[in-house]
């Protein structure tokens, strides 16, 4: 996970999973602490979300304010399914691309 140099938010690359779902968890921690209106978070490197990823994903986005959101910039076809399928009125959550 590495800041992003022109927009709040982060950049990941690889798979999302057990492995690494510490530095996911970690960064959508400081997604929901930051003052930005609105983080983005660029998926176009990321092969593969599973789905405690993607939950981990929903309940920050739940707990975000009114009128903050994330954007993900390019997430795996099966992130957008699965928040489509879970969590389909999920206001705070922006998906672009892919």
């Amino acid at each position: 996970m590495l800041p992003l140099r022109d927009r709040p938010g982060w950049r990941a690359a690889g798979e999302i999973s057990l492995l690494t779902r510490p530095a996911w968890e970690r960064t959508l921690d400081r997604l929901a602490r930051s003052d930005e209106e609105t983080c983005h978070l660029e998926l176009s490197a990321v092969t593969f979300v599973d789905v405690a990823g993607v939950s981990a994903l929903a309940m920050t986005a739940q707990g975000l304010p009114q009128g903050r959101r994330i954007v993900l910039e390019e997430p795996p076809a099966t992130l957008r399914r699965v928040l489509d399928m879970f969590w389909p009125d999920l206001l705070s959550v922006e998906v672009m691309g892919r």
